[in-house]
């Protein structure tokens, strides 16, 4: 793909590069940087290194989202969707798999290289976004800063006071993080689900807390009053938000490729990682068709990769040049550290007069903070369910301090990376939610809804994660900066860092991390 197209079709325009088209590089086939991905860390790698004057390449295995279908719209919406939805699915998976035990969540689809797709190891799936701005395509947009008190018990290594001095604010400007109008959020209609899911915190003496997202919020009320084409009003979330919406291709990756030193390829997977003799790296990708047809294998020289394919594929590569021998000496720790972020969802069933509201912003706003609660921490994501009418439910997804790890192993049999989880590791996340949960539902004499996770009877959904977190965990895997240990100018920028847990939403902490790394990188590692 031109750099041109790609510069155009991330609409410029929005965030003031009109200059891009001058700023074009020539199209490339190496450079001296190449960047895996195009995540929350990657995307900081790249749009540092181009803003460095050095030529960047990103690889990234999904599609650009930028061409409309044949509803005029780039992304399809939760209850309608399309082949557009999901990663070479025949039937979409989304997280609630039933309603009243009824089969009306998911559809039939075509496969093709859709926006999101659902990772199944043993006993545990991992959601991933696929497209340029990876993960920000299909996310809530919730931008949370986690505990100051907790980011220093993961990362007993880092400047705390550098962190929240210099590059959460970074972060956070970056990725244009916003809050809910409070004022507006006690009036309008979309947020009466959220309200009800406080009254019923309240009543159990629980605090609840406004959590900021990277959705614009000025954008919504527009929606809401009908001057805007709907979207998060519009239940687009998972598939993709075609308005409103910051994800990475509007901030991050436009203002890279508006320093004319950054080149984005698409549909090209990396499957390999080797060194050459003059301890340059080559990285093997694989380039596929809208079938999933590998159409060519080509191969990439650098003297700087930049890992951000996320903490599925980045522990995933790492692992596999490890055991194969292409790159032996990493070290034990890559692959180890692995965690779910203690995620695991439930839904509560309210009396006939809590009314959550048939019109449902898609985008959560609210949050449960018991975090503080020693024995039992646990903050819990007030989340929609809109499904168009009035269903009385409480959706919530809850992040537990859930301590089990995980690693990925290479399987020589088949050539595959296994991840290790257990069902009795989820099991200390249902423990550690069922445990809130039951004092909320005494508390208001409620119960719990069974009819949403599939058939049975089954309360907690805690085979899946939406964050996940480790693999090659900072100052283990790598050095306390995110340089892999054994290999110069070997660099991980992404959740792989993060050891298993951080508490809320995990994406504004990855951006924080990778600016701090890219920082001391640019500083130290590429100077003449």
């Amino acid at each position: 793909m031109a750099a041109l197209q790609t510069a155009a079709a991330l609409g410029f325009t929005r965030v003031g590069l009109q200059s891009a088209r001058a700023a074009e590089p020539a199209a490339v086939e190496s450079a001296p940087a190449v960047v895996v991905g195009s995540g929350y860390g990657a995307a900081v790698a790249a749009l540092r290194l181009g803003q460095a004057g050095i030529r960047t390449l990103v690889l990234e295995m999904g599609r650009l989202w930028n061409t409309p279908g044949q509803d005029g719209k780039v992304f399809c919406s939760v209850l309608s969707p399309d082949q557009r939805s999901m990663w070479f699915h025949t039937r979409t998976e989304a997280p609630l798999a039933s309603f009243l035990w009824l089969d009306v969540v998911n559809r039939d689809i075509s496969p093709y290289p859709g926006v999101l797709d659902r990772v199944h190891f043993d006993h545990m799936s991992v959601y991933l976004g696929r497209g340029v701005g990876g993960g920000s395509l299909v996310n809530g947009g919730m931008a949370v800063t986690p505990v100051q008190s907790y980011f220093a018990e993961q990362f007993p290594t880092v400047d705390v006071s550098e962190m929240y001095g210099t590059y959460f604010p970074r972060a956070r400007s970056m990725l244009g993080v916003n809050s809910v109008d409070p004022a507006w959020f006690e009036s309008t209609q979309w947020y009466q689900f959220a309200r009800t899911s406080r009254k019923a915190a309240a009543n159990t003496g629980l605090k609840t807390t406004f959590v900021p997202n990277v959705y614009d919020f000025g954008y919504m009320q527009q929606e809401a009053a009908g001057t805007a084409t709907r979207s998060a009003l519009g239940g687009e979330v998972i598939y993709g938000n075609n308005h409103g919406k910051k994800s990475l291709d509007k901030t991050y990756l436009a203002a890279a490729l508006g320093t004319g030193n950054v080149t984005i390829h698409t549909l090209e997977k990396v499957t390999g990682i080797s060194r050459a003799s003059d301890g340059s790296y080559v990285v093997t990708a694989d380039r596929i068709d809208t079938t999933g047809a590998v159409v060519e294998t080509k191969q990439y020289g650098c003297t700087y990769l930049f890992l951000g394919a996320g903490s599925v594929g980045t522990p995933e590569l790492l692992v596999r040049a490890r055991d194969t021998g292409t790159l032996p000496d990493l070290n034990a720790y890559v692959g180890a550290g692995w965690g779910t972020n203690g995620n695991t969802m439930l839904g509560r069933a309210n009396h006939m007069w809590d009314t959550v509201g048939a019109d449902q912003s898609t985008m959560p706003v609210m949050g449960i903070d018991d975090w503080a609660n020693a024995d039992n921490p646990v903050f819990a994501e007030i989340a929609p369910l809109p499904m168009g009418f009035e269903h009385w439910v409480s959706l919530y997804l809850a992040i537990t301090k859930n301590p089990e790890r995980a690693s990925f192993t290479y399987d020589p049999s088949d050539g595959s990376v296994k991840l290790g989880w257990t069902a009795a590791q989820s099991a200390v996340s249902v423990g550690m939610a069922k445990k809130l949960f039951d004092r909320i539902n005494a508390a208001n004499a409620t119960i719990y809804r069974y009819d949403l996770f599939g058939s049975g009877s089954k309360v907690f959904a805690d085979d899946f994660t939406y964050h996940p977190l480790g693999g090659c965990v900072l100052g283990r895997a790598t050095d306390d900066y995110g340089r892999v240990k054994g290999y110069s100018r070997l660099y991980v920028t992404d959740g792989s860092l993060v050891p298993g847990s951080i508490g809320v939403n995990p994406f504004v902490t990855i951006t924080a991390l990778a600016e701090r790394t890219m920082a001391r990188v640019l500083a130290e590692d590429t100077a003449p």
